[in-house]
């Protein structure tokens, strides 16, 4: 995404390899390839249901850049640090000005235009991209399953461009050492560098193919599984300044010219085939990636001569040249559009505001093309290298500097938020949280200002399970508890399931306080309690969830709990079924699971899932400010079907109870975002810590009657 520049530094085949250091001709068919990657990443953002693969344009990039990069290095191979330091100067003046003025124009813009719910999240990513590495970051979240549900970041598009930043600054130190280890050796210079790139390469893709079917999520972000893309451009710009060298003759590239142009369009084919039959549910990168890599390859390896029926003549035409050249700009400004503008357009992107942001991709590219990235390459004042790194760090640290400063700001208020939410809950408002559900007395709706925990800390405001680390998470390979409550209490309670079991802790807690109850959680994230196979994205998940389940119940029938509390979210289909229809096998998964239980004589109770809005609560809030009950649902919308507590009701057992607080969410017409002046949900799923501990009194006595009939 980075390379325009260097599409002159490339060797023509059949060219002699003299003047190495020197530009032999424009390649018009790279600059096409650039213009067909950048537009395959846009139509997919704004139309990913059409473009289902168009993802692999960034893939594209990544072997012309390698190739590009590679063929410069190899011209004019550094054999010292101030080679290298020149070399990064050149990249720090063509890819800095026009990245830190997209990322403070979006700072600026999420300010004024997100929900006060973004603003440290995309203070943090902007922090991360400034110093390119929001692949790592993006990485890290993409495992979390609570973070899947967070909006967009409008910068996380930079993880793209961070791989490749990580891949100049370390591909020519690594050839500056194949170099010099050739020079000791006495060995051709540039075998010994395709040789050692064979390695990286090869490795690299290896990792990625193992990476890809073990953690898929963060697979996709990290610069390992990336760098053999990258490189197989690499290796191209090595043997092709070989066959360079060792051919020395025009007439060569004449008689296989047929050849060349038939490899071209085989290459642009397998790209247009991925971009086409990918999707989302493509195991990426991983082998599935070589496909549209080895096309990319093939076009560029093939430099077909724009004659004839060459695609070559396609891609040299005007629009498309004109395309590949604003490219980066382009890439840079179309994803901040798309991620804010459905704040100022009320959340969805019609068809006009694709346009619109089609357009202003365009507009926005062609400026910042030509006064941000051609001013400081080809300006009257180009900065030398000293300057160049002078300029670069105090840019880089006034945009860390904002960021840094909103990221304060918003501790700030939330720490004033939790004073005040310290305040309510030590109090006795008898309409505060699930009170109101039940109060004597009329409770009157809570303004903006004084909902609580604020929109913005409702994100965090999470059970203890998280804060103290008490969850197993994918491939599931142990089992972890933690204790809460009374740690010598008489009475000791299990916490069993996922996600929607940890959110009641906090519940359990404030019952543990009155009733010195000692609680052991057994939680893991996204796995169920149950001997039902459900679908993940790898085997290896699908098989330690099942043997998670398995080692928790062997731990709870020895651990002689008076009562286990359990409770789930069922987000993952059986095998072979999708959502609707694995309720009976769901249902039956469940029954084994809690018969087991039920004929050691452990004793059970199933809280019945809380209802489900399927969008992020907090976000809606805070876009809504005047209109708060636009986040509000329908409980024939919301409440789930709970298969647990159909198989808990179903064994009739009298060591088997459920308990539904549906009636403490929802009434007959709504279920409401806000309830009592307390944000319900932190996600789109996940009750508050602040509602669930207004839930305790409504737990209390089925809890307490299910402890009784054990003891």
């Amino acid at each position: 995404m980075s390379t325009t520049a260097e599409l002159a530094s490339v060797p023509v085949r059949g060219k002699p390899a003299q003047n190495q250091g020197r530009p032999d001709r424009f390649r018009a068919d790279i600059q096409g390839l650039r213009a067909i990657a950048v537009s395959l990443v846009l139509l997919y953002h704004l139309w990913p249901n059409r473009l289902t693969g168009g993802f692999i344009g960034v893939d594209v990039f990544f072997v012309i850049s390698g190739f590009l990069i590679t063929s410069h290095l190899v011209g004019s191979v550094p054999t010292r640090g101030a080679d290298l330091v020149r070399f990064w100067a050149k990249r720090i003046r063509r890819l800095l000005p026009a990245a830190l003025l997209v990322l403070a124009a979006t700072l600026i813009g999420s300010r004024l235009f997100a929900p006060e719910t973004q603003w440290d999240n995309t203070a943090r990513e902007v922090m991360a991209a400034t110093v390119y590495g929001e692949n790592w970051r993006l990485a890290q979240t993409s495992v979390d399953y609570l973070a899947s549900e967070n909006a967009a970041s409008p910068v996380q598009h930079f993880w793209s461009l961070s791989v490749e930043e990580q891949f100049y600054l370390f591909w020519p130190i690594l050839i500056l050492l194949l170099a010099g280890l050739a020079r000791r050796r006495g060995l051709p210079t540039l075998k010994v560098v395709l040789a050692g790139l064979v390695v990286v390469v090869g490795g690299s893709l290896a990792y990625s193919i193992q990476a890809t079917s073990t953690e898929p999520a963060s697979a996709y972000f990290v610069t390992p599984t990336r760098m053999w893309e990258l490189g197989a451009g690499a290796l191209l710009a090595v043997m092709t300044r070989l066959a360079a060298a060792r051919l020395g003759r025009d007439a060569e590239r004449e008689r296989a010219g047929g050849r060349w142009t038939l490899l071209a369009w085989l290459g642009l084919a397998a790209v247009a085939l991925t971009a086409v039959t990918y999707t989302g549910a493509t195991p990426f990168p991983g082998w599935q990636a070589l496909l549209p890599v080895l096309g990319t390859v093939a076009v560029i390896g093939a430099a077909a001569a724009p004659a004839g029926l060459s695609p070559t003549r396609l891609l040299r035409l005007r629009p498309v040249q004109w395309m590949g050249d604003i490219s980066y700009s382009v890439y840079l400004w179309h994803w901040p559009l798309i991620a804010l503008l459905p704040a100022v357009s009320g959340g969805h992107l019609g068809r006009l505001d694709k346009f619109a942001i089609l357009v202003a991709s365009l507009v926005l590219g062609t400026l910042s093309k030509r006064y941000v990235e051609d001013a400081f390459r080809f300006g009257r004042r180009v900065p030398g290298i000293r300057r160049t790194y002078v300029l670069a760090a105090v840019a880089m640290s006034v945009v860390l500097v904002l960021a840094g400063l909103q990221v304060v700001e918003i501790q700030h208020r939330q720490q004033q938020a939790r004073a005040e939410l310290e305040q309510a809950l030590s109090g006795d408002n008898p309409c505060f949280g699930a009170a109101a559900w039940s109060s004597k007395v009329t409770c009157q709706p809570v303004p903006y200002s004084d909902i609580l925990p604020s929109p913005a800390d409702a994100a965090k405001d999470k059970s203890d399970a998280y804060s103290d680390n008490c969850w197993v998470y994918p491939p599931f390979r142990t089992t972890k508890s933690c204790i809460f409550g009374d740690k010598n209490g008489q009475v000791s309670i299990a916490l069993l399931g996922n996600s929607h079991a940890g959110h009641w802790l906090p519940a359990l807690q404030e019952i543990a306080k009155q009733k010195h109850w000692k609680i052991t959680t057994f939680l893991a994230s996204e796995c169920t309690p149950s001997t039902t196979p459900v679908q993940w994205d790898t085997d290896a998940k699908q098989a330690g969830c099942l043997k998670w389940a398995k080692s928790v119940q062997r731990q709870i029938i020895k651990g002689h709990f008076d009562l286990v509390v359990a409770s789930n979210r069922n987000g993952h289909p059986a095998v072979g079924l999708t959502n609707k229809k694995s309720q009976s096998a769901w249902q039956a998964g469940y029954r084994d699971y809690l018969s087991t239980l039920d004929r050691a004589g452990v004793h059970v109770s199933v809280i019945h899932d809380n209802p489900f809005p399927g969008k992020p609560i907090p976000d809606c809030l805070a876009e809504n400010p005047d209109q708060m009950h636009t986040c509000d649902g329908r409980p024939d919308r919301w409440v789930p079907r709970d298969p647990m507590v159909a198989a808990a009701e179903e064994l009739h057992s009298s060591r088997l109870s459920t308990v539904d607080l549906t009636r403490y969410f929802c009434d007959e017409q709504s279920c409401p975002a806000v309830i009592g002046g307390v944000i319900v949900y932190f996600d789109g799923s996940h009750i508050t810590k602040t509602y669930s501990r207004t839930l305790a009194p409504y737990l209390l006595g089925p809890l307490t009657a299910a402890v009784a009939k054990s003891r």
